[in-house]
Formats: structure tokens, sequence, C-alpha cells
């Protein structure tokens, strides 16, 4: 089974040993980030550093001046990380030690984004801007995405590309210093926290049937009870309708399911227009449409006609690779079962073996590593003696 491990260029910019010690692990491939979200990262084993602190959504290759030219919005450069070209540089050392190197593209995500243009951003029913979470549905936004992802995707010598963020980001963000969790949000909540109010979206809305004010007001009601401690157990694409009432809700999932293969297809159809023959684009991805966020909600049907395949999150129980894996079983495409390697994230290094082995009798063929870079000495062997004995 086809086994690869993400990593960051400033993971291996200025480690003379990274690339060889990444190859070491039994890896054949590393996903290397090439336009990617704020972020602040351990470098455990780099010989000039412990932590880069990446203050912004950026690309690590310089951006080509003839396509954005006079563009707003238009991709901002990082500056952390030594040289002109980090990405280039590491893709060059880690295709020197025998590895295939992937792109890693973040699209739908970037703070930046919505703080120095804040009409590009998700705005919830209280009229709440998400600056990390750009709207889709947004003509000047989706135009943006799509180049980004056709750049960033085909870069030199890249054999293949992984889509994040590839579709609706919504409430959840993970943000440093992120105090939300004082009121527990139950599935179907955090998608009505999710849903977009912004002009693009409340037409749209009212394409489907659902007058944008009536529906605004219907979420607000759905959602008092949170607000005053009750709570909101209800989940899945019932309990969604339980709280909105069928008719709005299917109006919601009929508009931002439109919305999202429409941006699929433009993204995934502009990457292979970029890219050489043979160039494999896979997204990461939840089975479930309407969900939000880095594993963007697909239908599978509809994805694997468009894309070579998904990257599923794998990491948890056996119940948890089921619900991901499941929807795809039997449907072709690659079916790649990510896992966290990093023991103090969540990960399971030391059940890899036989976590991976469960993925593949549910159809999984290829492994993804999150993330090489991040992971300590003793996680790092434990990903090596694992990938020894699966082969």
């Amino acid at each position: 089974m086809k086994a690869g491990a993400f990593l960051y260029p400033w993971d291996v910019v200025g480690d003379p040993d990274a690339a060889a010690r990444i190859a070491d692990l039994g890896v054949r491939q590393v996903t290397l980030a090439a336009a990617y979200h704020s972020t602040r990262a351990l470098t455990p084993r780099h010989p000039a550093h412990r932590v880069v602190t990446a203050e912004h959504a950026a690309v690590f290759y310089p951006p080509d001046p003839d396509r954005w030219a006079g563009r707003v919005p238009a991709p901002h450069r990082q500056s952390w990380t030594a040289g002109d070209d980090p990405y280039g540089e590491a893709a060059g050392a880690l295709a020197a030690a025998g590895l295939q190197v992937h792109s890693w593209v973040v699209l739908a995500h970037s703070s930046r984004l919505g703080a120095e243009h804040p009409d590009t951003s998700v705005v919830n029913a209280y009229g709440d801007r998400y600056p990390w979470a750009p709207c889709i549905a947004r003509p000047a936004v989706r135009a943006y995405l799509v180049d980004l992802a056709a750049e960033a995707a085909a870069r030199p010598g890249a054999q293949g590309t992984e889509l994040e963020s590839c579709g609706w980001y919504g409430f959840a963000h993970l943000h440093a210093h992120d105090k939300v969790a004082g009121v527990g949000l139950g599935e179907a909540a955090q998608y009505l926290m999710s849903l977009c109010f912004c002009s693009v979206c409340r037409e749209g809305y009212g394409e489907e049937g659902a007058d944008p004010g009536d529906l605004s007001a219907a979420v607000r009601r759905a959602l008092e009870p949170v607000w005053s401690g009750a709570g909101s157990p209800e989940s899945g694409r019932d309990g969604i309708g339980r709280l909105l009432g069928p008719g709005l809700a299917d109006a919601t999932l009929r508009w931002r399911g439109r919305i999202a293969r429409a941006f699929q297809e433009a993204v995934v159809a502009a990457v292979r227009d970029a890219a050489p023959p043979g160039f494999q684009v896979l997204l990461h991805a939840d089975p479930v449409p309407y969900r939000t966020g880095a594993n963007v909600g697909v239908d599978a049907d509809h994805i694997l006609a468009v894309a070579d395949g998904v990257v599923l999150p794998c990491t948890g129980s056996d119940a948890v690779r089921e619900a991901a894996l499941g929807p795809f079983a039997g449907r072709g495409g690659v079916r790649a079962a990510n896992f966290g390697i990093v023991t103090g994230m969540g990960g399971s290094p030391r059940t890899l073996e036989r976590d991976a082995a469960h993925a593949a009798s549910l159809g999984a063929d290829e492994l993804r590593l999150y993330h090489a870079g991040l992971a300590s000495g003793p996680d790092l062997e434990a990903v090596a003696a694992a990938l020894s004995r699966l082969g």
C-alpha cells in the first residue's frame, strides 16, 4: 500500500538531512505545502530553529506576476522561510531522495483574505463575518481560488496535488486562542452556524424557493435553545430538517450543494489544464455532503467523476474509518486513508499497522500520514516500524 507523508517546506529547507530521513520512513510520496493557511508549528529536528510562525495564508513559491497583475484579491508570498522559492527548493531535495512530490494546496481558508477584503467572507444568520472562511458562492472569490489552485497545484516537478478546503468552510476553525467551546454545538447546529447570508447566498436561497429573511429568522429561532443552555443534540440531514423545517433545510442543502459541486468542477478543470498529462488530483473530503472545513463534504459519485480520488480522515476508532470509507466502497478512484501520527495531536502511530490494515479492508488503497515534520522521534520510529511490516 503506497504511503505518503505531509510536510511543510520549512521542514526541509535548511536541513540537509530532512529528505533522507523522510525517505527512510518507508514512504514513497511527500505531499508538500505550496499554498497554506496561517499556523504555528514545531520543527523538532531542524538544525536552525524549533518553532515556525506562519503569520498569514501564503504561497511558498513566486506567484506569476502576469497572472495576478492588477488582480484583487491576489495571493501573498511568505516571509518566514529563507529563499525565493522554498517550495521548489524542498521539492527538489525530496525528489533527489527518490520521493514523489505532490503539492498540497489549501483553498477556502484564509484569515488574511477576510481581514483585507471583508466582503469575501461567509456571513452567518446574525450578521457576523467569518474572516477565515471565504464564501465560494461569490464570483470574485471563486475566480481567485480557481486560479490559485491552478498555479499552486501544478508546480514544476509535481506529480499530483491534494486540495484541502475545496468547498465550503464554516464556523469551526481551530483558530489561535479559540474561545468558542463554552456552548456545545451539535452537528446540525454547526451546520446552521455555517450557513452564509451574504448577498449572493441570500439570492441563491431565493432561487431555491426560500425567503432569505424567513430563513435567517428560522436559523436564529432554532439556535435559541443552544444559547439558553438547553443544547442541540440534533445531527444528520434529518436533524437539520427538524431544526429548520424540511422545506427551508432542503433549500439550503440544494443551494450549497450546487455551489460546492460547481466550484470543485471548476477547480479540478483548472488544475488539469495547467498540469501535465497523468497529473493526479485528489480532494481532502468528508462523505457527508453538508459538512464544512478542511475535509469538505462531497457527494461520492460526483467527486469521483470529477477528481482522481479522495483523502479521507481515518484517525480514531474503527467506526470513524467505516463512516469515512464506507460511502466510497466499490466506486473506484483513489481512496487514501489519512492517519494522524503525532501522538500529542491525537494521532496513534503505535496502532498504525493495525489501523491501516483495517482501512485497507474497507477499500483504502493508499495511506497519508499527518504530519512527518511535526512528529516526535519516537512517533516516527513507530511509523517506520509499521510501514516496514505493511510492505
